[in-house]
């Protein structure tokens, strides 16, 4: 009897176990949904020193779209993707074409393969963008604050600033691009402007992933702070009833961050030598 009670017992266990690994591999995988609020400040630099303050904010107000971002975040446990909920023009009610060649596209990083892949549109043409995720070491502190429901702690890193907006174009960026081409005295390395980034991750979900460029952190990522920019978390949903894609763009001509942006900066001298041509006429 004690023999038989031993079998049964080994028998039901390994059922159990079966059942288990059965009930595991179908579970619904974990995912979440984070909502960001993103607010920049507009720099006008020598060109704004030159208006009214009326025209500063007239500028202001043309650009709100441009300074004022809702963003959506899809994640599990290895990957996200990260992409700009469409918004029409303040003052025209259209798309802003101008400013979309120089957006963010749909962003996708996987943490487990240091993997990023982003999708740009460059004046009507379409770009895959693969490379590897942007490098943060983070210094950790003990500072907490709560943000909704969540307790955050603080960590921040100094990055190039190029870096951070790769993507993004700007005549002074294309200015100093010519002047280092130019200039023979310069000698050592090349010097790069720095942005102090501030964030505030929740290890009440773990997982390495933020909105943007920024992640590796042991939680969520719900706040970013720059010089210029703040990213913040303002809705999370934590496997959502609907199934959410979390997969990488497919579509788009292949090139790295740096053919990018020789790409794009190429293409902005070519415009800004032929505007220089017609002036001479």
């Amino acid at each position: 009897m004690q023999t038989f009670m031993k079998s049964f017992l080994l028998k039901l266990s390994c059922l159990a176990f079966i059942f288990l690994m059965s009930f595991t591999s179908n579970a619904p995988e974990f995912q979440g949904q984070a909502i960001y609020f993103s607010k920049s400040t507009l720099e006008l630099g020598r060109w704004g020193a030159r208006m009214s303050e009326a025209q500063k904010k007239q500028v202001k107000e043309r650009l709100k779209n441009r300074l004022e971002k809702t963003y959506i975040l899809n994640f599990n446990k290895e990957a996200s993707v990260f992409n700009e909920e469409e918004k029409l023009d303040a003052m025209s009610g259209a798309t802003d074409s101008w400013g979309k060649n120089f957006a963010r596209g749909e962003q996708y990083k996987n943490v487990k393969e240091d993997a990023l892949v982003q999708t740009q549109e460059f004046y009507g043409k379409r770009f895959l963008v693969k490379d590897r995720l942007q490098t943060f070491n983070w210094n950790m502190g003990s500072e907490t604050k709560q943000i909704g429901t969540y307790t955050c702690f603080k960590a921040s890193a100094l990055v190039p600033t190029d870096e951070l907006s790769w993507f993004d174009f700007s005549w002074g960026k294309l200015r100093r691009q010519q002047a280092q081409q130019t200039d023979t005295t310069t000698t050592g390395e090349p010097q790069f402007d720095m942005t102090q980034v501030v964030a505030w991750y929740t290890p009440q979900i773990p997982v390495a992933h933020g909105p943007a460029e920024f992640w590796g952190l042991p939680g969520l990522i719900l706040e970013v702070n720059t010089e210029t920019t703040t990213i913040l978390c303002s809705k999370i949903i934590m496997n959502p009833d609907k199934v959410l894609k979390i997969e990488a763009p497919d579509k788009g001509k292949i090139v790295s961050k740096a053919e990018y942006q020789t790409t794009v900066m190429g293409k902005m001298k070519e415009m800004l030598e032929n505007r220089g041509r017609r002036r001479s006429r």
